[in-house]
């Protein structure tokens, strides 16, 4: 079984290949082919190597597979005594990608 973890948007994420996973937002367009190389770690056939921070010669490549948003989350504000209430929503922008291959 091999896997990696990556730092992709800030966020730290353990993958396989043949996965699917949602990341922030890539500037890309659906179907594009992308090459990851921010590899914290990586793990295969029981050899594992520890970047310090990343892995030089190792990459990611992920194929994007449509854009879309998170689940909506509010935002209230209130401040006692005063009358003042405030809602907000947000919803994230979010990439779903394919991983094909860790080399």
């Amino acid at each position: 079984m091999s896997y990696a973890i990556i730092d992709a948007g800030g966020k730290q994420f353990w993958i396989q290949p043949g996965k699917f996973y949602d990341l922030n937002y890539i500037p890309s367009e659906p179907g594009d082919i992308i090459r990851l190389n921010r590899v914290l770690l990586l793990s295969q056939n029981g050899d594992t190597q520890i970047g310090n921070p990343c892995l030089e010669s190792n990459y990611i490549k992920i194929k994007i597979l449509k854009h879309l948003k998170g689940r909506k989350i509010i935002i209230f504000k209130m401040k006692s005594k005063k009358n003042m209430r405030l809602k907000k929503g947000h919803r994230q922008k979010l990439t779903r990608v394919l991983v094909q291959e860790i080399i």
